[in-house]
């Protein structure tokens, strides 16, 4: 399945045809359903259906556009988007698949039934594809991609202020990343494709410290500081990262952001912008302060919980943190 999962990726990037590319896509789809309902819990197999639903909805839309394009223009190629209504179909199809708000809905229910494994893959291996034919066909609809981008970027930092489940908190993080992306997409692609990987080492390291400490709500992280003491002292780097705080390889690309969105004379918009990393930044302080400075409400014999050998190899987190 995994191997599917990259293939479909890769069918993706190396297309020029818009059906090929919406092939790949599909083989993505359908390979990771099966890794999402491993586990036979309702609750799985609930975000499984969701997931498939959405993904289903956003592939038919993307072919309807490349069909209406090639009955406009009369080729199939990715790089001849020339008329508006396809391409705005297009985007709005991969805004869709990836989870822009205001098309966001589905992110934070599906993320939150999935185990962390799985949940990693989701908001990570599964942004390639539809964000590499974003970066093709260079939408000419300038503030369709404006407003997806600022509007993700305030959903997610209002959607994760009062929330208790870690998975919610990482899908709304996920939307806001995607929002900063979105924003500079059309001025800078490189800039996205920075932020992007910046955005997947930041976000595996954190899925994978979550892992190891095997905690799924901010209250069963306060546990950590006896169990995994190291993992518990560098988490809040990263969070802050995620957050955008200066010294930390997070802030890079939200500052370079910020300042082509200036060049752009943009400046209200980038205001609006880093106003919402504020937000967001409120949540991972959140987390961080549960993860260092709150001891769980415990009775003395339990306040050191055993540490029972981790299965989990660490050699990946220790590299990508």
């Amino acid at each position: 399945l995994l191997f599917a999962m990259g293939l479909g990726t890769t069918i993706t990037f190396a297309s020029s045809h818009w059906l090929l590319a919406w092939m790949g896509l599909e083989i993505n789809t359908l390979a990771i359903l099966p890794l999402m309902c491993q586990s036979h819990h309702p609750r799985a197999v609930e975000a499984t259906i969701k997931y498939f639903l959405t993904q289903a909805t956003a592939a038919a839309m993307l072919l309807f556009a490349s069909i209406t394009n090639a009955w406009i223009t009369g080729q199939w190629n990715l790089e001849f988007m020339s008329y508006s209504l396809p391409t705005t179909l297009v985007t709005v199809a991969l805004a869709l698949k990836i989870g822009l708000a205001p098309l966001h809905a589905w992110m934070p229910e599906v993320l939150q039934g999935l185990d962390l494994t799985t949940g990693l893959i989701l908001s990570t291996w599964q942004k390639l594809a539809p964000f590499c034919l974003l970066l093709q066909i260079n939408p000419s609809n300038t503030s369709l991609l404006l407003i997806l981008g600022l509007a993700s970027t305030l959903v997610g930092g209002w959607g994760g202020l009062n929330q208790n489940q870690l998975r919610k908190i990482l899908a709304y993080s996920s939307i806001a990343h995607l929002g900063w992306m979105i924003l500079v997409l059309q001025f800078f692609p490189s800039l996205t494709l920075l932020t992007l990987l910046m955005y997947f080492v930041m976000t595996f390291s954190l899925f994978i410290s979550f892992k190891v400490n095997n905690s799924t709500t901010i209250n069963s992280l306060s546990m950590s500081w006896s169990k995994t003491p190291i993992i518990s002292s560098m988490v809040p780097f990263i969070l802050l990262s995620l957050g955008g705080l200066p010294p930390l390889s997070g802030f890079m690309p939200k500052w370079l952001i910020l300042q082509e969105l200036t060049k752009q004379s943009l400046a209200p918009l980038a205001t609006l912008a880093a106003l919402s990393a504020l937000l967001s930044l409120y949540f991972y302080l959140r987390i961080s302060y549960a993860m260092t400075l709150t001891m769980s409400p415990n009775t003395l014999l339990n306040a050191l919980p055993w540490r029972l050998p981790s299965n989990q190899h660490t050699l990946p987190l220790a590299i990508t943190t």
